[in-house]
């Protein structure tokens, strides 16, 4: 396992170095010029995307959400646009989120076989979950975001309250089918939603808390590269190619924080990870609310 975390580390820091290179060679050159960051700095850009998907990912793969929760509403708030932040939130998590789910695998915080429930649950939810946020992201062209953002945010809370009240129903796989719908949908309306609902959907369902955690991380990287791909076309490739300079330190940062965050899922308590997860959701949901209206 630790040549494993090596061999990982040794591949992040290459990737690092690559992506400052580049990016210190283009800001110095001045022939780099993107809509996407306006008149911000490309290197002080690169590192403040780096250092936010790093703390996002680190709570996203060691609690099973928060990434495009917390992500998506902050990079708007600094001022880049929605159908730049979306995409990129869908590529990075679609690397961190693969990331995640190989080292909670290995860590034995999920059972990620055919054979097994975690399995079979991941392949329901991804199956659910491809085609419901492709279909959500042609959605998400035209509807309100404001809207959306409040009945996610309502969604969430409630979710975070039931969390918190200890309520839990005899798992069932039509339960699953709600969870997978519910929140592959959320994914592709705004980038944000899917882990909260995902990973709190399960455990009021019945289904373990690690085991939940793993499940959502491993889920998430499929049905997020279905809904990148489906921006991509409406987009297109000219437009999504010149934002790289959001795509790539989100995805890099990510890369980093995926084996600490699984590490972080096998020494929490099992008796706290509950009522963790549910004071976390309901701020989430307060959080998305409160960044909607005020």
């Amino acid at each position: 396992m630790k040549k494993s975390f090596g061999i990982y580390a040794v591949f992040c820091l290459v990737l690092l170095a690559a992506s400052i290179f580049s990016v210190l060679y283009l800001d110095g050159s001045g022939d780099y010029i993107s809509d996407s960051i306006g008149s911000r700095s490309l290197t002080g850009t690169f590192f403040l995307l780096l250092a936010l998907a790093f703390a996002a990912e680190l709570i996203d793969s060691s609690l099973g959400m928060g990434y495009g929760t917390i992500l998506s509403p902050v990079l708007i708030i600094i001022g880049f646009s929605p159908l730049v932040v979306v995409p990129a939130i869908l590529l990075s998590q679609s690397f961190g989120g693969f990331s995640a789910s190989v080292f909670h695998h290995r860590l034995e915080n999920v059972k990620l076989t055919r054979q097994s429930r975690d399995g079979r649950i991941v392949l329901l939810i991804t199956i659910l979950g491809v085609v419901t946020v492709v279909g959500a992201a042609f959605l998400a062209m035209g509807l309100s975001q404001q809207a959306l953002k409040t009945y996610i945010g309502i969604l969430v809370l409630v979710m975070g309250v039931i969390l918190l009240s200890r309520i839990r129903f005899r798992f069932s796989w039509k339960k699953m089918v709600g969870v997978g719908v519910l929140s592959s949908f959320n994914k592709g309306l705004s980038g944000g939603g899917f882990g909260p609902v995902v990973t709190a959907g399960q455990i009021i369902a019945g289904h373990g808390y690690k085991n939940a955690i793993g499940v959502t991380t491993a889920a998430e990287a499929p049905i997020c590269i279905s809904g990148f791909i489906a921006y991509y076309f409406l987009k297109g490739p000219d437009a999504i190619l010149q934002d790289w300079i959001v795509f790539v330190p989100l995805t890099v940062g990510s890369l980093f924080s995926t084996p600490i965050g699984a590490l972080i899922t096998r020494k929490f308590p099992e008796d706290k990870v509950r009522p963790t997860l549910g004071i976390l959701v309901v701020i989430l949901g307060i959080w998305t609310l409160a960044k909607t209206w005020l």
